[in-house]
């Protein structure tokens, strides 16, 4: 058995528009159990934008992580590929077709980034809102003081799911407490 910290998922697919969706209703999912409901339609639309980034832009393969991670007051999501080049925000005016999602996200999120992986093998790319402190059954517990807050950045980092291939189906780690304090202490971007 893997464990995982509360207020954590993450989700390892071939990002594919068939594959899209499902991550998509996941994450509502996840929000709902954490009885973020309002956070839904922010969330979806930027993973949806994330994931269609990776479909049509990374190289050399479609593989990817999606991860949320709910802190106390602040839900990242983020989109992990071994593609390194960053991504660009383009000024596409309202009416084009394409070149708008970083700027879609950016207009709903509280902030966004990318960030390199270790060793260059690949980015990441980010997105937070806020998050209300009255989160629901597997959100992380409000913020602790410091001792509290040092001792839960001394555990494991969360597990990824498996691989899905364009046939098979979607697997994510689901939310599993670990200890009541186990998610406050990785930021985010």
């Amino acid at each position: 058995m893997i464990s995982k910290p509360r207020g954590h998922c993450t989700v390892e697919l071939l990002a594919l528009p068939s594959r899209i969706g499902q991550v998509r209703r996941i994450v509502s999912a996840h929000l709902r159990y954490w009885r973020l409901d309002p956070l839904i339609d922010a969330a979806a639309l930027g993973v949806t934008e994330l994931l269609s980034n990776v479909h049509r832009h990374a190289q050399p393969d479609k593989n990817c992580t999606v991860e949320i991670l709910l802190l106390p007051e602040r839900l990242t999501v983020s989109v992990h590929d071994s593609d390194p080049r960053v991504p660009r925000v383009h000024a596409a005016g309202a009416s084009a077709t394409y070149g708008r999602g970083l700027s879609m996200i950016a207009s709903v999120s509280e902030s966004w980034g990318v960030r390199e992986r270790d060793g260059g093998r690949g980015k990441a790319v980010w997105f937070s809102l806020h998050a209300p402190v009255t989160a629901g059954p597997g959100a992380p517990p409000p913020a602790a003081g410091p001792a509290r807050a040092a001792r839960r950045s001394a555990g494991a980092g969360p597990a990824a799911a498996p691989l899905s291939g364009a046939g098979a189906p979607l697997r994510h780690t689901p939310v599993a407490p670990r200890e009541p304090a186990a998610a406050g202490a990785r930021a985010p971007g």
